[in-house]
């Protein structure tokens, strides 16, 4: 055997070996995703029994997404679902949108204290939402919010920290020559940041709405928290709410419902995929 036959098998080896692994530990990381929707089929003796960790449901059982949609008889998984699209959506448009303003303001607009501002604003990334929960609520409570969508969605309209900390770094990419010329031809500030600054900065924009989707589509302790009545209740919260300590929990019919609640991310993550990825060859390139 030659050498040069001997590096291209030394080759061939090392590539079979790298995508075993990476095959071994997607799999590892899939298997829970994979778990919950096998279980759906399965009947709960199924489920705890002997061959619990198997992916292969014995018989389809169908009907626990029937039995799961009903949720209590009075109110079902449709209205969970539109009021977590209603959630997500409004909270999403708000948070995106505000961060995107204040980020043209911290890197385009001068004005006294701007660094001390910006500081403080980066410093809120590190203050969890347990400290300023029941602050929040009291305010809340006081303003008559409670048990509507308005505490979850208005203050999305004030910005994100991470999103506008991420848009200023793209921001500050773009060249103020092109500002320049805008202000040559009339515009003002406002007109500049609409029609110059917002269109350049599509990746920021996209990658805030993946993420702040899946933040808000995922989130359990703000509705949990200013939400008391059941036909305001999102998915997360109803998937919660569907495991009765007190009775015999249909385990079926919530990882049924729950494998529902993924159908949102996926399509949002199929959609997007490619401008994701366009936006990292984009930043690589800048």
């Amino acid at each position: 055997m030659d050498s040069k036959t001997k590096k291209l098998l030394k080759r061939n080896l090392s590539s079979l070996g790298f995508h075993t692994a990476a095959v071994i530990i997607g799999f590892l990381m899939l298997y829970p995703v994979l778990w919950m929707i096998s279980n759906s089929f399965k009947t709960t003796q199924e489920i705890f029994g002997q061959n619990s960790f198997s992916l292969i449901p014995g018989e389809l059982l169908t009907e626990n997404y029937t039995r799961g949609w009903r949720y209590n008889g009075t109110t079902t998984f449709t209205t969970f679902f539109k009021n977590s699209f209603i959630y997500t959506g409004f909270a999403t448009l708000g948070a995106v949108l505000s961060s995107s303003l204040i980020a043209f303001g911290f890197a385009r607009i001068r004005f006294a204290g701007r660094n001390f501002w910006y500081t403080c604003m980066f410093l809120t990334l590190m203050i969890p939402f347990q400290v300023v929960m029941v602050p929040q609520f009291i305010i809340f409570y006081k303003l008559g919010w409670v048990n509507t969508f308005l505490p979850l969605i208005v203050p999305m309209f004030g910005g994100v920290p991470f999103f506008i900390f991420l848009m200023v770094q793209f921001i500050r990419q773009i060249p103020v020559d092109l500002d320049n010329s805008a202000k040559i031809d009339g515009c003002n500030k406002f007109m500049i940041y609409s029609r110059i600054i917002f269109p350049l900065i599509k990746p920021a924009l996209i990658t805030a709405t993946i993420f702040s989707f899946y933040w808000r589509w995922d989130d359990f302790i703000g509705p949990l928290l200013f939400l008391n009545k059941p036909k305001l209740f999102t998915v997360s919260l109803a998937l919660r709410m569907f495991a009765d300590p007190q009775t015999s929990t249909d385990w079926p019919a919530i990882f049924a419902m729950g494998t529902l609640s993924l159908i949102p991310v996926i399509v949002i993550f199929l959609i997007f995929q490619k401008y994701i990825v366009q936006g990292l060859v984009t930043t690589g390139l800048k």
